[in-house]
């Protein structure tokens, strides 16, 4: 990057972080927080969840005012009050948990609190003239400017975010987990897009779990450890497992934690499945005691077989049996009674239930069997039902009355996955599992589902990110275009071969 290393030695850092402190209550978030951010670069924040990288940010983006310490912007001091100065300084976040009106076009959802009006009429050809051209430098083809939000699938989404956020024109630009609802290429395409903006002399603070991605696009780094800085370097001078052993305070020796496991008879089969509009034709048998990973593209219909498979979308053919049973018009509350759990990949709106505690989401899925004798559930029996979960999993939570609002987003993917667990199911339909989790809490659930495996659970497993399936599954399926292809074992997989056949070569 050679415009933004010649940028570098012009100029003061761009960002500049001194000492910064934020409390919540009696927990302590940040604890004297620096960092240093130069023009031109990609640096990435790093930190097992709950460090304190989301509240580091909000102080950043002016969601949040710290406590103590300073901020600077190219040497100017910088104490935004709220999120608009912020963006009027050049700052554009990117949240994890997209912000986006379905019910607004695109470029409406772009231009939400900008807009320019003469005599009471919106003004927007400028506007979409410059979407036009972000869109075109992303290089999306799948929606344009007036595509509605509520038509577009998580990937589109964050794409969105994106753009609303170059469209800023900013010179600071904040990516919370980027490509966790992104395929491969379309993570390659996010790469080529940062490093142009990189070389034109935008910073980029990129956080992310993904240290294979952060060694791809990283320039520097710093880490967060229990809201204190620990460590700080360049990427081609750190490897992988430094990384990890920095961030968790110990060293992650195993990445996909894997015991001998013996699968047994199919208990779910599925035979030509097709949805309203994906997938056309996914036929597959689920076993006990193994791990079958579905991978495909982003819009390939992975997430759409699963909905449609637990009756939340309309499925148009197909046929479905459970231990051997035929299941008609299978709807979720007959598959929790049958044993049959689904995890949602958007954690945020049917993953959880935010305002609720930890003790009420574990149990929501439990509630007819853990009420008294006269169908009432007492706060006392859903603290006792969630608490071993709350161990189990190592969720960073005071107690089990804690709103799930207030965790991490991988404390949050836990307590989903706790859900799960607590009503009993045997078999387990997972959708992207360990998005927005962090290095170690991914082990603590490949650990996880490991144990369920050889306990006997089935498990479905939906990932875009090919290394956990290869790590993780049994056998393996992709799914191109809506059809699911035959479910092979991982040892006869490599990333290059799932690739090929997700995009219609051959395998």
């Amino acid at each position: 990057m050679e415009t933004g290393a010649v940028l570098r030695r012009q100029r003061p850092p761009r960002l500049l972080i001194k000492g910064v402190t934020k409390r919540f209550g009696g927990v302590h978030a940040l604890r004297g927080v620096d960092l240093e951010a130069d023009v031109g670069e990609v640096h990435a924040l790093l930190g097992e969840n709950g460090a304190g990288k989301s509240t580091l940010m909000k102080v950043v983006a002016g969601a949040q005012p710290p406590d103590s310490g300073a901020l600077w912007i190219d040497g100017a001091p910088f104490a935004p009050s709220s999120p608009r100065e912020a963006r009027e300084r050049g700052v554009a976040m990117i949240y994890q948990e997209l912000n986006l009106c379905p019910h607004l076009s695109v470029l409406e959802n772009v231009t939400l609190g900008r807009e320019t009006s003469r005599l009471g009429v919106k003004r927007l050809d400028a506007a979409r003239e410059r979407l036009s051209q972000v869109l075109t430098d992303l290089e999306v083809t799948s929606f344009s400017a007036d595509t509605l939000v509520s038509g577009l699938g998580p990937g589109d989404r964050q794409l969105v975010e994106i753009a609303r956020a170059l469209c800023l024109d900013a010179t600071i630009i904040v990516f919370d987990e980027p490509t966790s609802s992104l395929s491969a290429p379309d993570v390659e395409r996010l790469f080529r897009v940062t490093r142009r903006l990189v070389d034109g002399g935008v910073t980029v603070l990129w956080i992310s779990h993904f240290l294979d991605e952060v060694k791809a696009i990283g320039n520097r780094f710093t880490v967060l450890r229990d809201g204190e800085t620990v460590g700080r370097g360049e990427v081609s001078d750190t490897s992988t497992d430094e990384m990890v052993t920095t961030m968790a305070g110990r060293s992650v020796s195993e990445a996909y934690p894997r015991s001998p496991r013996a699968p047994g008879a199919a208990v779910l089969s599925v035979q030509g499945l097709a949805g309203a509009s994906a997938p056309r034709d996914a036929s597959f048998e689920l076993r006990a005691g193994e791990i079958l990973g579905v991978f495909g593209l982003v819009g390939a219909g992975r997430t759409e077989m699963l909905r449609s498979l637990y009756g939340l979308d309309p499925m148009v053919s197909g046929e479905v049996e459970l231990r051997g049973a035929t299941i008609e018009r299978p709807r979720p509350p007959r598959w929790v009674e049958l044993g049959v759990g689904l995890l949602s990949e958007d954690r945020a709106r049917e993953g959880v239930a935010l305002e609720l505690s930890i003790a009420d989401n574990v149990t929501l899925s439990s509630v007819r069997r853990l009420a008294n004798r006269v169908g009432a559930l007492t706060r006392m029996a859903r603290e006792a039902a969630a608490e071993p979960w709350r161990e189990r999993l190592s969720l960073r939570a005071s107690s089990t009355r804690q709103p799930v609002r207030d965790l991490s987003g991988g404390n949050q993917q836990k307590v989903a996955i706790a859900r799960l667990m607590e009503c009993g199911a045997e078999v387990l339909l997972l959708d992207e599992p360990t998005r927005g989790i962090d290095v170690g809490a991914r082990v603590e659930v490949y650990r996880l589902l490991d144990r369920l495996a050889v306990e006997g659970k089935a498990i479905l497993m939906v990932s875009s990110h090919l290394p956990e399936l290869l790590g993780t599954c049994d056998r393996i399926a992709v799914m191109h275009r809506g059809v699911l292809g035959a479910a092979r074992p991982r040892e006869e997989w490599t990333e290059d071969a799932a690739l090929a056949a997700a995009t219609g070569g051959t395998a």
